[in-house]
């Protein structure tokens, strides 16, 4: 039996023992936004510090401003193998609303699913049981080995639930030790049940407050109607030229840098048969509302965007009152892809507005965030080791694809430690993370202990 057909022997039989030893992890409420489990979240920390020292890594918490984060080395002591920093978070939501729970969220639970048993427990698939599938694989290769084939760090985050507010002083203040050639994330999905994916395209962000004021004070609409400029009215006018009849940004400059996917990026999606008007119908619509000459899966993954999330002004009480407000104001979020800039989409924005101010109008802005979109090169060596991995596993290719939302840390690792990033998660898309019954399937469990066993082999090589 070959070295990795040892490893993945052990995983095997080990399967029992490494759910135990998810369930003690899952007993402990680690809700990173309630002061009331700080205790709890140190207890975490210290929990998989001593999980990672099991196996022989030199692991413990760190103190930071907020909740601990965990560091964990592992070398071989060989020359010139990679070195990989694997990023988890150990902390989760909290479980409310309890009463719609069908058990107690910290008391896990291993039973029946529609495709086989399920794991039911608050951090189940977000994140502690995909964190839990790299320091198992990480087990038996050291079992089976004696030593694992590359050199490995493990990062484990205690906010990442709730704001991050400790991450980026800590990178910055542990820059060297935390430096590894690239970086492995497992907080995402499979394409679906039968399919494994890698996610190297994240949008970026640029989230704006704008707000337009008029006159000194609210005024009654059958006095100064017809005559007092409506923010009201201004505001839904610049909104609504945001957009043109096809569905296109009508900033100047917004699709600059922007570049069309890979042709065999392309390919591959073709062949994942992604059904765009079942991806709306599931939520009530019909018709798709982006760039016409995009697909839905195109839409929500790697074209950017313009969406107005909210908008307030006047009067929104219950009844009618008849006012002309003295202001009005608007949130607007843009998703980035890689080549575009968000300090000129936000300057661009600014302008787009005030250019379009009629007299006795003024506006105001107020920034919520900006981030840059995230690549990972096509040709990465890295990448193409762990499809390969990852189709001696599961059979299949896992396709390439794009996440229409932003991770911030896969950002701030490239931005502050200069390394890109590869996500690859085996949660599946009804897992209900962050909802009450959250559940993780003991085959994603299973296969993803084993799926991270190949891939660092295959790292190796």
């Amino acid at each position: 039996m070959s070295d990795i057909n040892k490893a993945l022997d052990a995983a095997d039989k080990a399967l029992d023992a490494s759910l135990d030893r998810l369930f003690e992890f899952l007993r402990i409420p680690s809700i990173s936004a309630d002061s009331a489990y700080v205790g709890d979240c140190q207890k975490a920390a210290e929990w998989a510090a001593a999980a990672l020292r099991d196996i022989g890594f030199d692991a413990s918490p760190r103190k930071t401003i907020g909740h601990p984060m965990v560091v964990g080395h592992r070398r071989t002591g060989k020359p010139g193998v990679p070195h990989v920093l694997f990023y988890g978070h150990y902390d989760v939501q909290p479980p409310d609303p309890l009463n719609l729970w069908h058990t107690k969220p910290f008391e896990p639970v291993r039973k029946p699913g529609p495709h086989g048993d399920i794991i039911v427990a608050r951090g189940a698939s977000d994140d502690k049981g995909q964190v839990m599938t790299f320091i198992e694989a990480c087990r038996a290769l050291i079992e089976t080995q004696g030593e694992l084939p590359i050199d490995v760090t493990v990062f484990l985050e205690g906010e990442e639930e709730s704001s991050s507010r400790s991450l980026i002083p800590f990178l910055k203040e542990n820059k060297d030790e935390l430096k590894a050639d690239f970086c492995l994330v497992c907080d995402t999905d499979m394409w679906d049940r039968e399919t494994p994916a890698i996610t190297t395209m994240l949008r970026g962000m640029v989230y704006e407050e704008v707000t337009i004021k008029a006159a000194s004070r609210d005024l009654h609409s059958g006095m100064y109607g017809g005559a007092a400029q409506n923010p009201i009215r201004v505001l839904s006018k610049i909104l609504a030229a945001l957009h043109d009849d096809d569905g296109r940004v009508t900033l100047p400059g917004f699709y600059d840098g922007v570049k069309e996917l890979p042709d065999a990026v392309k390919a591959e999606w073709a062949a994942l048969d992604f059904d765009g008007e079942a991806y709306l119908a599931e939520v009530g619509l019909k018709v798709p509302a982006g760039e016409k000459d995009r697909t839905v899966l195109e839409q929500i993954t790697v074209r950017p965007t313009c969406d107005v999330n909210g908008i307030s002004g006047g009067y929104e009480g219950e009844g009618a009152k008849t006012v002309i407000a003295a202001q009005a104001s608007a949130k607007v979020s843009f998703r980035l892809v890689a080549g575009q800039e968000p300090e000129k989409v936000q300057a661009a924005f600014r302008k787009f507005v005030t250019d379009r101010l009629p007299a006795d109008c003024r506006a105001e802005f107020l920034s919520h965030g900006l981030g840059p979109a995230i690549a990972v090169p096509a040709d990465s060596e890295p990448l193409a080791k762990a499809r390969a991995a990852l189709a001696e596993e599961w059979g299949r290719t896992a396709p390439v694809i794009g996440s229409g939302g932003s991770i911030p840390v896969v950002g701030d690792m490239q931005r502050i430690l200069g390394i890109d990033s590869l996500l690859i998660g085996f949660a599946l898309e009804d897992d209900q993370i962050h909802s009450p019954n959250e559940k993780y399937d003991v085959r994603s469990f299973h296969r993803g202990i084993r799926s991270w066993v190949r891939i660092l082999d295959a790292l190796a090589k």
